[in-house]
C-alpha cells in the first residue's frame, strides 16, 4: 500500500473515534441539561436512536447516500447499489481510502444527527414513538439530504452525486447541512407537532452542570476529528480545518459570555457551552473555507445571534426544550451564509467571499442549500410526526410527565429514589428544598443566557 495511503488511512481511523466519542458526549450534554426526573430518558433517546440508525445504514441507508443517483437527479441514491456493505469487503485496488471506513464515520454522522433532534422532545414523548420516528426520519429527511451534499460525481463520469454538491455547487465543507440544518428544522417540526410541556414557559433546571461541561469537552474532541477528517487526508487541510474548529468554539464560548454578562449581570456555565456549541455548528462548514480571523468572527456572530435566537421560542411559543432550533439551525445557517462573505481565496476550498473580492453568487448558492434542506426536512417531518401522533400516539400522558419519564417509561432513575430521600433526618425547610430539586420541581424560565 502506497505510504500516503497508508497514512490517510491511519488518520481517518483515529478521526472515526474521536467522531464516536461525540455520542457520549451529546448523552452528557443532553443528560445534564435535564431534571434528574428525565435523565436517563434523555440519554436512551440518544443513545437507543444511534444504535436503531445502524440497521437502516447497513440494509440500504449508505447506498442511499453514496450510490448512483437515481435517474442522474441528484435527490437520492440508489439504495440497492451497495445493499448489506457486502460489496464493501474487499475494496478496489484503486480506491483512495478504505470504503468499510468511510462508511463508519458516516454512520456515526447520521446516528448523531438524530440523536440531536431529541433536545427538542425532551420531558414529552414516548420512547416507542421516539424510536419509530427515529427510524422513518433518518430514511425520509437524513439519507436524501446527506445524498444532496456528501455524495460527488465521479471523475470518469460513471456515476452521478447530489445536486447540492454537484449542480447547484453550494459549499459545505464538512457536513453543516445534512446535520445542523437538517436537525435543528427537523426539531422545529417536532416541538410543533408534540406541543408544549405542562410547566411551559418554564422548565426544571439543567441538573448536573460538569455532565453538561465533560459532554461538550467530548464534543469538542470529536468534532475536531468530523470537521478534520472532511476531505479524507493527513494533509495541511486537515491542519487547517482543526485549527479553526477550534479557534472558532474558543471565539464563540468568550462572546456568549460577555453578552450574557452584559445583558443578565453574570457569566455562566452554561451560557460558555453554548457558546462553544453554537460556533462549532457554525464552523462546520467553513473550517476549511475561511482564515483564522475569519474562523473566529464566524464562532462569536454564531454565539451572539444564537443566544438571541434562544428567545424566539417564547416569542413564536414553541417549546423547543434543549434549543436545538437556536443552536443547530441558526447556527447552521450562520456558518452557511458566512461561507458568502468570509470566504478565503487561500483556504483549502479556494473560494473568494464578497469580503475578498467575490461575488454574490456563492452566497446565493448558500442560501438555496438553505431554503432547499428546510423546506424538504419541516414538510417530512411535519407529516411523519402527525401520522404517528394519529396513529400510535406520540405524547406522554400528563401523569406519566408528572411522575417523570425515567421511572414511568423505564422503571429506573439515574439516581437515587426520591422517595427515600424525603425520610433523610433534615430540617422541615431544608428537606422541603431538597425534596424539590431531587424531583426537579424546582423551575424556573428558561435563561440560557
Amino acid at each position: 500500500m502506497d505510504p500516503t495511503t497508508t497514512g490517510n488511512t491511519a488518520w481517518l481511523l483515529t478521526a472515526i473515534i474521536a467522531v464516536i466519542l461525540m455520542l457520549p458526549g451529546l448523552v452528557l450534554f443532553y443528560g445534564g441539561m435535564v431534571s434528574r426526573k428525565t435523565t436517563t430518558n434523555m440519554m436512551m433517546m440518544v443513545f437507543g436512536s444511534f444504535a436503531l440508525t445502524a440497521f437502516v445504514w447497513v440494509a440500504f441507508g449508505y447506498s442511499a447516500v453514496f450510490g448512483d443517483s437515481l435517474g442522474g437527479a441528484g435527490v437520492l441514491g440508489n439504495p440497492l447499489e451497495f445493499a448489506g456493505l457486502g460489496q464493501l469487503l474487499t475494496p478496489d485496488e484503486d480506491a483512495a481510502l478504505p470504503p468499510l471506513a468511510l462508511a463508519t464515520i458516516h454512520l456515526g454522522f447520521a446516528g448523531l444527527t438524530i440523536g440531536i433532534i431529541a433536545g427538542a422532545a425532551a420531558d414529552r414523548m414516548r420512547f416507542g414513538a421516539w424510536m419509530t420516528f427515529a427510524a422513518f426520519w433518518v430514511v425520509l429527511c437524513y439519507l436524501p439530504v446527506a445524498h444532496w451534499t456528501f455524495a460527488f460525481d465521479s471523475e470518469d463520469g460513471s456515476s452521478t452525486g447530489g445536486w447540492l454538491a454537484n449542480a447547484l455547487g453550494a459549499v459545505d465543507y464538512a457536513g453543516s447541512t445534512p446535520i445542523h440544518v437538517n436537525s435543528g428544522i427537523a426539531a422545529l417540526a417536532l416541538a410543533v407537532v408534540l406541543g408544549k410541556r405542562r410547566t411551559w414557559p418554564v422548565q426544571p433546571k439543567a441538573h448536573n452542570l460538569p455532565f453538561v461541561v465533560v459532554g461538550v469537552g467530548l464534543l469538542l474532541t470529536g468534532w475536531l476529528g468530523f470537521d478534520g477528517s472532511a476531505l479524507g487526508a493527513a494533509d495541511n487541510d486537515a491542519a487547517v480545518a482543526i485549527f479553526n474548529t477550534l479557534a472558532a468554539a474558543c471565539a464563540g464560548a468568550c462572546a456568549w459570555l460577555v453578552v450574557e454578562k452584559l445583558r443578565d449581570g453574570h457569566a455562566t456555565t452554561l451560557g460558555a457551552c453554548s457558546g462553544a456549541i453554537a460556533a462549532l455548528v457554525a464552523i462546520t462548514p467553513s473550517c476549511g473555507v475561511v482564515s483564522p480571523v475569519g474562523a473566529m468572527i464566524v464562532g462569536m456572530a454564531a454565539a451572539v445571534v444564537c443566544y438571541f435566537a434562544v428567545l424566539l421560542k417564547h416569542r413564536f411559543g414553541y417549546d423547543d426544550a434543549l434549543d436545538v432550533v437556536a443552536l443547530h439551525l441558526v447556527g447552521g445557517i450562520v456558518g452557511a451564509l458566512s461561507i458568502g462573505l468570509l470566504a478565503h481565496p487561500d483556504a483549502p476550498i479556494g473560494e473568494a467571499g464578497l469580503l475578498y473580492g467575490g461575488s454574490l453568487a456563492l452566497l446565493g448558492k448558500q442560501a438555496i442549500a438553505l431554503l432547499a434542506t428546510c423546506a424538504w426536512t419541516f414538510t417530512f417531518t411535519f407529516l411523519l410526526a402527525k401520522v404517528l401522533d394519529r396513529t400510535i400516539g406520540i405524547r406522554v400522558t400528563d401523569e406519566q410527565e408528572r411522575q417523570g419519564l425515567d421511572s414511568a417509561l423505564h422503571a429506573e432513575n439515574a439516581y437515587e429514589d426520591p422517595d427515600a430521600l424525603a425520610h433523610q433526618p433534615r430540617g422541615h425547610a431544608e428537606q422541603e428544598h431538597h425534596l424539590d430539586v431531587d424531583l426537579g420541581l424546582e423551575a424556573e424560565p428558561i435563561r440560557r443566557g
